[in-house]
Protein backbone atom coordinates (compact mmCIF):
# COMPACT_ATOMS: atom_id res chain seq x y z
CA UNK A 1 0.00 0.00 0.00
CA UNK A 2 3.24 2.26 -0.13
CA UNK A 3 2.04 3.46 -3.55
CA UNK A 4 -1.39 4.61 -2.77
CA UNK A 5 -2.17 8.19 -1.77
CA UNK A 6 -5.39 9.18 -0.14
CA UNK A 7 -6.88 11.99 -2.43
CA UNK A 8 -10.51 13.87 -2.69
CA UNK A 9 -12.71 13.43 -5.10
CA UNK A 10 -15.03 16.50 -5.74
CA UNK A 11 -17.69 16.06 -8.10
CA UNK A 12 -21.10 17.61 -9.08
CA UNK A 13 -24.12 15.17 -8.55
CA UNK A 14 -28.00 15.68 -9.31
CA UNK A 15 -30.01 14.51 -6.55
CA UNK A 16 -31.89 12.20 -8.67
CA UNK A 17 -35.64 11.33 -7.59
CA UNK A 18 -35.54 8.09 -8.87
CA UNK A 19 -33.63 6.44 -6.39
CA UNK A 20 -35.37 8.41 -3.68
CA UNK A 21 -39.08 7.35 -5.12
CA UNK A 22 -36.69 4.00 -5.06
CA UNK A 23 -35.97 3.72 -1.62
CA UNK A 24 -39.55 5.07 -0.35
CA UNK A 25 -40.69 1.80 -1.96
CA UNK A 26 -38.28 -0.31 -0.06
CA UNK A 27 -38.57 0.96 3.12
CA UNK A 28 -42.69 1.76 2.83
CA UNK A 29 -43.28 2.80 6.28
CA UNK A 30 -46.35 4.72 5.91
CA UNK A 31 -44.21 8.38 6.42
CA UNK A 32 -44.73 11.27 4.20
CA UNK A 33 -43.41 10.46 0.33
CA UNK A 34 -40.68 12.76 -1.23
CA UNK A 35 -40.79 13.87 -4.35
CA UNK A 36 -39.42 16.30 -6.75
CA UNK A 37 -38.66 19.85 -4.54
CA UNK A 38 -39.22 18.62 -1.12
CA UNK A 39 -35.91 18.20 1.42
CA UNK A 40 -34.25 15.06 1.07
CA UNK A 41 -34.89 13.16 5.12
CA UNK A 42 -31.82 12.79 6.76
CA UNK A 43 -29.32 9.80 5.56
CA UNK A 44 -31.60 9.72 2.02
CA UNK A 45 -28.29 10.97 0.40
CA UNK A 46 -27.13 7.30 0.19
CA UNK A 47 -29.88 6.32 -2.62
CA UNK A 48 -30.42 9.94 -3.67
CA UNK A 49 -26.52 10.05 -4.64
CA UNK A 50 -25.44 6.16 -4.85
CA UNK A 51 -23.73 5.98 -8.18
CA UNK A 52 -23.10 2.33 -9.97
CA UNK A 53 -19.55 1.66 -11.09
CA UNK A 54 -18.78 0.02 -14.17
CA UNK A 55 -18.59 -3.18 -14.79
CA UNK A 56 -15.03 -3.26 -15.44
CA UNK A 57 -14.04 -1.80 -11.90
CA UNK A 58 -15.51 -4.36 -10.37
CA UNK A 59 -13.79 -6.74 -7.69
CA UNK A 60 -14.75 -10.37 -6.67
CA UNK A 61 -16.91 -9.22 -3.96
CA UNK A 62 -19.00 -7.42 -6.16
CA UNK A 63 -17.20 -4.17 -4.37
CA UNK A 64 -15.04 -1.67 -6.74
CA UNK A 65 -11.58 -2.74 -6.84
CA UNK A 66 -9.61 -1.52 -4.32
CA UNK A 67 -6.55 0.64 -4.78
CA UNK A 68 -7.66 4.17 -6.65
CA UNK A 69 -10.01 5.81 -3.93
CA UNK A 70 -10.06 3.13 -0.89
CA UNK A 71 -6.77 2.01 -0.44
CA UNK A 72 -5.92 -1.75 -1.98
CA UNK A 73 -6.70 -3.26 1.79
CA UNK A 74 -6.38 -7.25 1.24
CA UNK A 75 -8.56 -8.44 3.78
CA UNK A 76 -11.31 -10.09 1.93
CA UNK A 77 -14.65 -8.65 4.01
CA UNK A 78 -16.06 -5.74 4.43
CA UNK A 79 -18.19 -3.90 6.90
CA UNK A 80 -19.99 -0.72 6.85
CA UNK A 81 -19.11 -0.13 10.71
CA UNK A 82 -20.79 3.00 11.22
CA UNK A 83 -20.48 6.69 11.31
CA UNK A 84 -21.08 10.27 11.94
CA UNK A 85 -23.27 12.36 10.09
CA UNK A 86 -23.71 16.23 10.97
CA UNK A 87 -27.09 18.24 9.18
CA UNK A 88 -26.44 21.72 8.36
CA UNK A 89 -28.89 22.39 5.64
CA UNK A 90 -31.63 20.32 3.84
CA UNK A 91 -30.82 19.43 0.22
CA UNK A 92 -33.53 19.46 -2.11
CA UNK A 93 -34.67 16.44 -4.29
CA UNK A 94 -34.08 17.44 -7.63
CA UNK A 95 -30.74 20.35 -6.94
CA UNK A 96 -27.54 19.58 -7.70
CA UNK A 97 -25.20 19.74 -5.18
CA UNK A 98 -21.02 19.54 -4.96
CA UNK A 99 -19.61 16.38 -2.98
CA UNK A 100 -15.87 16.22 -1.92
CA UNK A 101 -14.85 12.86 -0.51
CA UNK A 102 -11.95 11.67 0.59
CA UNK A 103 -10.13 9.08 2.87
CA UNK A 104 -9.08 10.76 6.25
CA UNK A 105 -7.39 7.52 7.56
CA UNK A 106 -6.34 3.96 7.42
CA UNK A 107 -5.65 2.03 10.80
CA UNK A 108 -4.38 -1.40 11.22
CA UNK A 109 -5.55 -3.36 14.27
CA UNK A 110 -5.71 -6.55 15.43
CA UNK A 111 -8.86 -7.94 17.02
CA UNK A 112 -10.81 -11.25 18.49
CA UNK A 113 -11.46 -13.03 14.71
CA UNK A 114 -7.52 -11.54 13.43
CA UNK A 115 -5.92 -8.53 11.95
CA UNK A 116 -7.99 -5.48 11.16
CA UNK A 117 -8.07 -2.11 8.84
CA UNK A 118 -10.50 0.49 9.59
CA UNK A 119 -10.86 2.82 6.95
CA UNK A 120 -12.32 6.55 7.92
CA UNK A 121 -14.21 8.02 5.07
CA UNK A 122 -15.39 11.92 4.78
CA UNK A 123 -17.86 12.81 2.64
CA UNK A 124 -18.91 16.91 2.47
CA UNK A 125 -22.26 17.67 0.70
CA UNK A 126 -22.35 21.59 -0.59
CA UNK A 127 -25.79 23.42 -1.97
CA UNK A 128 -26.23 25.22 -5.16
CA UNK A 129 -25.66 28.02 -3.08
CA UNK A 130 -22.05 26.91 -1.95
CA UNK A 131 -23.27 26.45 1.35
CA UNK A 132 -22.08 23.44 3.40
CA UNK A 133 -25.07 21.28 3.90
CA UNK A 134 -24.12 17.58 4.94
CA UNK A 135 -20.52 16.58 6.75
CA UNK A 136 -20.64 12.93 7.02
CA UNK A 137 -17.73 10.23 8.16
CA UNK A 138 -17.97 6.84 7.56
CA UNK A 139 -16.03 3.92 8.99
CA UNK A 140 -15.14 1.06 6.93
CA UNK A 141 -13.87 -2.06 8.83
CA UNK A 142 -12.01 -5.22 6.43
CA UNK A 143 -11.41 -8.45 7.80
CA UNK A 144 -10.88 -12.23 7.46
CA UNK A 145 -13.49 -14.26 6.25
CA UNK A 146 -14.67 -16.97 8.46
CA UNK A 147 -14.92 -20.83 7.50
CA UNK A 148 -18.56 -21.89 6.28
CA UNK A 149 -20.34 -23.84 8.22
CA UNK A 150 -23.73 -25.42 6.89
CA UNK A 151 -25.17 -26.56 9.66
CA UNK A 152 -25.46 -22.86 10.92
CA UNK A 153 -27.22 -21.42 7.71
CA UNK A 154 -30.07 -19.72 7.93
CA UNK A 155 -32.99 -20.00 5.86
CA UNK A 156 -36.66 -21.00 7.09
CA UNK A 157 -38.22 -23.65 6.12
CA UNK A 158 -41.52 -21.19 5.26
CA UNK A 159 -40.50 -18.15 2.73
CA UNK A 160 -43.94 -16.51 3.43
CA UNK A 161 -45.32 -13.54 1.64
CA UNK A 162 -42.48 -10.64 0.69
CA UNK A 163 -43.57 -7.69 2.76
CA UNK A 164 -42.20 -4.45 3.83
CA UNK A 165 -39.11 -4.34 6.16
CA UNK A 166 -40.89 -1.54 8.63
CA UNK A 167 -44.29 -2.86 10.94
CA UNK A 168 -45.27 -0.37 12.82
CA UNK A 169 -46.46 -2.04 16.46
CA UNK A 170 -47.32 0.91 18.66
CA UNK A 171 -45.54 4.26 19.38
CA UNK A 172 -41.46 3.80 19.18
CA UNK A 173 -42.40 -0.33 19.02
CA UNK A 174 -41.39 -1.33 14.98
CA UNK A 175 -40.38 -4.91 13.41
CA UNK A 176 -37.63 -5.36 11.24
CA UNK A 177 -38.26 -7.80 8.88
CA UNK A 178 -35.87 -8.64 5.83
CA UNK A 179 -35.89 -11.44 3.55
CA UNK A 180 -33.96 -11.51 -0.25
CA UNK A 181 -36.83 -9.27 -1.97
CA UNK A 182 -35.99 -6.99 0.53
CA UNK A 183 -32.43 -6.78 0.17
CA UNK A 184 -31.72 -6.84 -3.41
CA UNK A 185 -33.94 -3.60 -3.89
CA UNK A 186 -32.28 -1.87 -1.26
CA UNK A 187 -28.93 -3.17 -2.70
CA UNK A 188 -30.41 -1.50 -6.55
CA UNK A 189 -32.16 1.63 -4.54
CA UNK A 190 -28.18 2.07 -3.57
CA UNK A 191 -26.02 1.20 -6.46
CA UNK A 192 -24.58 -1.15 -3.91
CA UNK A 193 -23.43 -4.13 -5.76
CA UNK A 194 -21.51 -6.23 -2.77
CA UNK A 195 -22.50 -9.78 -3.23
CA UNK A 196 -22.86 -10.58 0.45
CA UNK A 197 -26.56 -9.42 -0.05
CA UNK A 198 -27.93 -11.09 -3.10
CA UNK A 199 -25.46 -13.86 -3.59
CA UNK A 200 -26.29 -17.11 -1.01
CA UNK A 201 -23.43 -19.08 -2.60
CA UNK A 202 -21.39 -16.41 -2.29
CA UNK A 203 -22.28 -15.09 1.18
CA UNK A 204 -21.87 -18.74 2.65
CA UNK A 205 -19.31 -20.30 0.48
CA UNK A 206 -16.54 -17.57 0.34
CA UNK A 207 -17.08 -14.97 2.93
CA UNK A 208 -18.48 -17.32 6.12
CA UNK A 209 -21.88 -15.88 6.44
CA UNK A 210 -24.67 -18.69 7.75
CA UNK A 211 -26.95 -16.41 5.01
CA UNK A 212 -27.69 -13.65 3.26
CA UNK A 213 -26.58 -10.26 5.36
CA UNK A 214 -28.74 -6.98 5.69
CA UNK A 215 -27.23 -4.32 4.97
CA UNK A 216 -25.67 -1.62 7.45
CA UNK A 217 -27.29 1.36 5.72
CA UNK A 218 -30.68 -0.67 5.57
CA UNK A 219 -30.80 -0.92 9.39
CA UNK A 220 -29.24 2.64 9.96
CA UNK A 221 -32.13 3.91 7.58
CA UNK A 222 -34.89 2.04 8.97
CA UNK A 223 -33.73 3.91 12.47
CA UNK A 224 -33.79 7.23 10.97
CA UNK A 225 -36.93 5.97 9.25
CA UNK A 226 -39.33 5.73 12.17
CA UNK A 227 -37.91 8.90 13.63
CA UNK A 228 -39.53 10.75 10.23
CA UNK A 229 -42.51 8.29 11.67
CA UNK A 230 -42.86 9.43 14.73
CA UNK A 231 -41.34 12.68 14.87
CA UNK A 232 -42.56 14.05 11.71
CA UNK A 233 -42.37 17.68 12.47
CA UNK A 234 -38.70 17.45 14.26
CA UNK A 235 -35.76 16.90 12.19
CA UNK A 236 -32.37 15.59 14.12
CA UNK A 237 -28.92 17.95 13.00
CA UNK A 238 -26.81 15.23 14.01
CA UNK A 239 -26.63 11.46 13.60
CA UNK A 240 -24.16 8.78 14.95
CA UNK A 241 -24.75 5.23 14.06
CA UNK A 242 -23.04 2.66 14.99
CA UNK A 243 -23.17 -1.16 13.16
CA UNK A 244 -22.18 -3.64 16.16
CA UNK A 245 -22.90 -7.23 14.77
CA UNK A 246 -24.56 -8.80 11.82
CA UNK A 247 -28.22 -8.98 11.08
CA UNK A 248 -29.11 -11.65 8.49
CA UNK A 249 -31.99 -12.04 6.09
CA UNK A 250 -35.42 -13.29 7.38
CA UNK A 251 -33.96 -13.19 11.36
CA UNK A 252 -36.61 -11.23 13.38
CA UNK A 253 -35.64 -7.85 14.97
CA UNK A 254 -37.02 -5.32 17.15
CA UNK A 255 -36.36 -1.40 17.09
CA UNK A 256 -36.13 -0.10 20.49
CA UNK A 257 -36.19 3.58 21.51
CA UNK A 258 -34.98 5.24 24.79
CA UNK A 259 -34.33 9.29 25.37
CA UNK A 260 -31.14 10.54 26.36
CA UNK A 261 -30.09 13.87 27.99
CA UNK A 262 -29.54 16.97 25.84
CA UNK A 263 -32.20 16.38 23.09
CA UNK A 264 -30.67 13.06 22.14
CA UNK A 265 -32.76 10.01 20.97
CA UNK A 266 -31.07 6.21 20.91
CA UNK A 267 -32.54 3.72 18.84
CA UNK A 268 -31.45 0.23 18.16
CA UNK A 269 -32.35 -2.62 16.10
CA UNK A 270 -31.98 -6.01 18.47
CA UNK A 271 -32.54 -9.40 18.09
CA UNK A 272 -35.58 -11.24 18.29
CA UNK A 273 -38.31 -9.36 20.51
CA UNK A 274 -36.18 -6.85 21.77
CA UNK A 275 -36.63 -7.92 25.52
CA UNK A 276 -33.14 -6.76 27.60
CA UNK A 277 -30.80 -9.36 26.44
CA UNK A 278 -30.67 -10.15 22.53
CA UNK A 279 -27.99 -9.32 20.45
CA UNK A 280 -27.70 -5.77 19.58
CA UNK A 281 -27.49 -5.03 15.47
CA UNK A 282 -26.82 -1.66 15.22
CA UNK A 283 -27.87 1.81 16.90
CA UNK A 284 -28.51 5.45 16.27
CA UNK A 285 -28.05 7.90 18.42
CA UNK A 286 -29.83 11.72 16.98
CA UNK A 287 -29.53 15.19 18.41
CA UNK A 288 -31.88 17.64 17.91
CA UNK A 289 -32.04 21.32 18.72
CA UNK A 290 -33.96 22.43 21.81
CA UNK A 291 -35.66 25.64 19.73
CA UNK A 292 -36.33 23.62 16.89
CA UNK A 293 -33.23 25.80 15.11
CA UNK A 294 -30.31 24.13 12.96
CA UNK A 295 -26.69 23.57 13.69
CA UNK A 296 -24.34 26.11 11.97
CA UNK A 297 -21.13 25.07 10.02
Amino acid sequence: MTAWQAHTVVTAEYVDPAPVAALSAVLDSGAKPVGLGDPLPPLWHWAALARWPVSSAIGPDGHPVRGSFLPPVELPRRMFAGGEVQLYETVAVGSTVRREARVVSVEHKNGRTGPLVVVEVEILLYTEQGTLAVRERQNLIYREAAASRSSDHIWPSDLGKPGPPLWRRGEWDWELRTDPTVLMRFSAATANPHRIHYDWPYATGVEGYPGLVVHGPLMTLALAETIRWERPDSAPVHLRHRNSSPLFCFEPARIRHRDAPDAELVLAVLSGDGNPGPVEHSSLTADFTVDGGRAHA
